[in-house]
């Protein structure tokens, strides 16, 4: 609403705003002197998306389905295309066998990481955590055990996981399950990275015995096909849990673009030699940005997967990875990530900051080099 003075004096406009948006949203504001573009010569190792395009071939497949009508409402739970492409690709990669009508759920899939737990703040649920520490960031069974019981109602797990790179390994997993398993406790699993694994093989927990029916898989175009703005997703699940999640979507999202669905059952069904190109060029990527990192003077941990690299700031004697990062992006002219927006305490991550090297070679070099300079 506004008002206008009927004085002879420039036009005044009130404008009234609500009192307030809900309280439990406060905490998640994000203040660290982060860039969203790259702009002003800012080198952007900050946000988890590739400076390069996605290939041609799931390109021209989009503009072909667009070519073709598909631009009206999808089917909610994906396009039928999609779906089977989806299966078909968990079997390859998993062995199980999944139908692509019941058990399979195209959705929107929005960035998680540092997401999670706004999204679980926001559904109402009581938030427990577990700490993982560098070097190995190791799960610690014994604290798992003692935190699981009969009330716990789901753990999510991101493997790759974002943003250590860590993966995690069979007997993690098995312990996890175990526990699930005894306690009757859901998994979701964010595996979005799980085609840049690259020192060890990725292992769904999905595919351990009896975990199949108690998880709900999850992932996306975004990352394994450099295409992270069409926002295709999706959740494999048995159909009991399916269920539950078409219900959810279908009041949030409602359908998934018709079109970028066709042209993502193309990609699906791109041969093994795309995938085994990708994890060379990142694990070329990941040496320059990693061995960069080292000769700036930063302890380094190494990820197994994903395109993200943790490491120490403490060298440069700032307060904190806030302090850091806010230096790094005036002073140095470089974008990362504060690791502290990752904890839900922060002080467990206010030595470390996050690197992304989802970037061209030219770029990451250029990062090092302003790096090496300045700081």
């Amino acid at each position: 609403m506004s008002t206008v003075s009927t004085e002879n004096e420039a036009t005044i406009q009130k404008t009234h705003y609500p009192l307030q948006v809900a309280k439990r949203l406060e905490k998640f504001q994000r203040d660290w002197g982060g860039a969203t573009n790259q702009k002003d010569g800012i080198i952007n190792l900050g946000r988890g998306f590739p400076n390069f395009d996605g290939p041609e071939f799931i390109k021209e497949a989009a503009i072909q389905a667009i070519r073709d009508g598909k631009n009206q409402y999808a089917r909610g739970f994906g396009v039928p295309e999609l779906n089977i492409a989806i299966a078909d690709r968990f079997k390859k990669d998993t062995g199980i066998v999944v139908d692509p009508d019941k058990e399979v759920t195209v959705i929107l899939f929005t960035p998680l990481y540092d997401c999670y737990e706004a999204n679980l703040t926001m559904a109402g649920a009581k938030i427990k955590s577990i700490s993982l520490h560098p070097p190995d960031f190791a799960v610690p069974i014994e604290k798992l055990k003692s935190i699981v019981s009969s009330n716990t109602r789901a753990i999510l797990i991101n493997t790759p996981h974002n943003p250590t790179g860590k993966m995690f390994t069979l007997e993690e997993l098995n312990a996890i399950a175990s526990l699930c398993i005894e306690n009757d406790v859901l998994v979701f699993a964010d595996e979005v990275y799980h085609k840049l694994a690259f020192d060890v093989e990725h292992i769904s927990i999905a595919s351990l015995p009896g975990m199949f029916e108690r998880t709900v898989t999850m992932n996306s175009m975004a990352k394994t096909f450099n295409l992270t703005g069409w926002k295709i997703g999706w959740a494999i699940a048995p159909s009991h849990l399916s269920w539950g999640v078409r219900q959810a979507h279908a009041f949030v999202t409602f359908s998934s673009p018709n079109a970028l669905q066709c042209a993502a059952a193309v990609a699906l069904r791109a041969p093994d030699s795309y995938y085994v190109e990708l994890k060379r060029d990142y694990i070329a990527k990941r040496a320059i940005l990693v061995e960069g990192l080292k000769a700036v003077g930063f302890k380094v941990f190494p990820p197994n997967g994903t395109f993200f690299v943790l490491a120490d700031h403490t060298h440069f004697g700032m307060e904190n990875d806030v302090a850091f990062c806010k230096y790094l992006h005036k002073e140095v002219g470089v974008v990362a990530i504060p690791c502290s927006v990752f904890c839900l305490n922060p002080e467990e991550g206010k030595n470390l900051v996050r690197f992304v090297f989802c970037k061209d070679e030219e770029t990451l070099r250029a990062a090092v080099e302003r790096m090496k300079e300045k700081l």
